[in-house]
């Protein structure tokens, strides 16, 4: 039996600790841990957990914890992370992996040398749409990618960021970009892997109560020549998210869409019926996956743990998206056209150089320490 603890008990821990029970057979979750000890002690409560609820996670250290999930805010992901997989234990950390490229590194180099897993939560992998999006790309018949669009939009209202943790460079790391988009930048560089050259721009156009942005549109460009353009928003009535790749062959997306053209003698496009009708019957053949979301992610690392097999997301992947967001930042707030990979030496690698170098647009001046409704959409499932 896999014994689990869960670091952080907000919105997003419910993902995780409704997973854990669906595994009840493979493993149990021994611990719960929360700055404020009530509310770890309220969802031990409420999920009838034969547990221990405690304030700080350190007591949990060496305490024989198989595996952690770190639901905290971002800028904790790091140490917690660190400090587990030096214990001993497993973690699988929320997105985004953490606040700098500096404590990724980090975080990567404590899994290398402790011999533990660590995995970054991306749980739209793990969604048929987009795990048969990403089989039907290496399929082949839509031909090389030339052009990518990915449109992350969400809303959210004023008040959002009135929580304490959010809406600055320091606590949460960045605004609608690392944490709404980091879903879909994620899959993006799943499936196209990473591009050479970004330009971006940002802006906060209606939420002053937040140092960072709730709108971003970034350009990218691949070695081959492929162009991408990646929206990030929270001011999106409606909440639509969709990934399109336009091959030489053919286009295909998320929602599953698929057209494709051939040229008439004068250049202009007709249907390829024959094109659309072979790459949908792949699509339908492919098979459903077992588990999704949290869930089929938190399988992944079970069956790891249980019988030493691969994961899907590990903390190179984490920092691969983390890099693209950070390479997005850095363009949108120096107004550069960012060359990748970055550097150690770069004035974004660290976290203290993005919090002097990124647009701050406002203060934040109102913090809550939760909402009455506490409720959370998770992308994706």
């Amino acid at each position: 039996m896999i014994r689990v603890a869960v670091i952080g008990t907000g919105s997003i821990s419910r993902a995780h600790m409704d997973a854990y029970l669906s595994f009840s057979d493979r493993c149990q979750i021994v611990a719960v841990a929360d700055v404020f000890k009530d509310k770890a002690e309220e969802a031990m409560h409420k999920y009838g957990l034969n547990a221990v609820a405690v304030q700080d996670y350190k007591e949990l250290l060496g305490q024989g914890i198989d595996l952690v999930s770190v639901c905290t805010p971002p800028y904790t992901h790091a140490f917690i992370t660190q400090d587990f997989l030096r214990a001993g234990s497993h973690v699988i950390v929320e997105k985004p992996m953490a606040s700098s490229l500096q404590e990724c590194d980090d975080m990567n180099r404590a899994a290398e040398e402790s011999g533990r897993i660590l995995s970054v939560i991306a749980q739209n992998r793990f969604t048929n749409p987009m795990m048969k999006l990403k089989q039907t790309l290496e399929q082949g018949l839509a031909g090389n990618i030339v052009h990518a669009q990915v449109d992350s939009y969400w809303w959210r209202g004023h008040c959002y960021y009135d929580l304490w943790w959010r809406g600055t460079w320091e606590k949460e790391g960045g605004g609608c970009t690392i944490n709404h988009a980091v879903h879909h930048i994620d899959a993006l560089q799943w499936m196209m892997g990473m591009p050479e050259e970004v330009q971006a721009i940002m802006s906060n156009t209606s939420h002053d109560n937040a140092e960072v942005e709730d709108l971003s549109v970034a350009i990218l460009r691949y070695s081959g020549g492929a162009l991408a353009q990646v929206t990030s928003s929270v001011v999106h009535h409606g909440e639509e998210q969709q990934l399109i790749f336009q091959g030489t062959a053919a286009r295909i997306s998320t929602p599953w869409k698929v057209k494709a053209s051939v040229s008439k003698e004068n250049g202009f496009p007709e249907p390829n019926v024959p094109l659309e009708q072979q790459i949908q019957a792949q699509y339908d053949a492919l098979p459903d996956l077992p588990h999704l979301g949290h869930r089929g992610q938190i399988d992944n690392v079970l069956q790891a743990i249980e019988n030493g097999s691969s994961i899907l997301i590990d903390g190179v992947s984490g920092r691969n998206t983390l890099e693209l967001i950070t390479a997005i930042y850095k363009s949108a707030s120096t107004g550069e056209r960012v060359k990748l990979p970055l550097t150690k030496d770069d004035p974004f690698y660290t976290r203290e150089g993005i919090q002097a170098n990124a647009t701050h647009f406002y203060e934040k001046t109102r913090s809550v320490t939760g909402f009455g409704n506490n409720e959370i959409k998770v992308s994706g499932e």
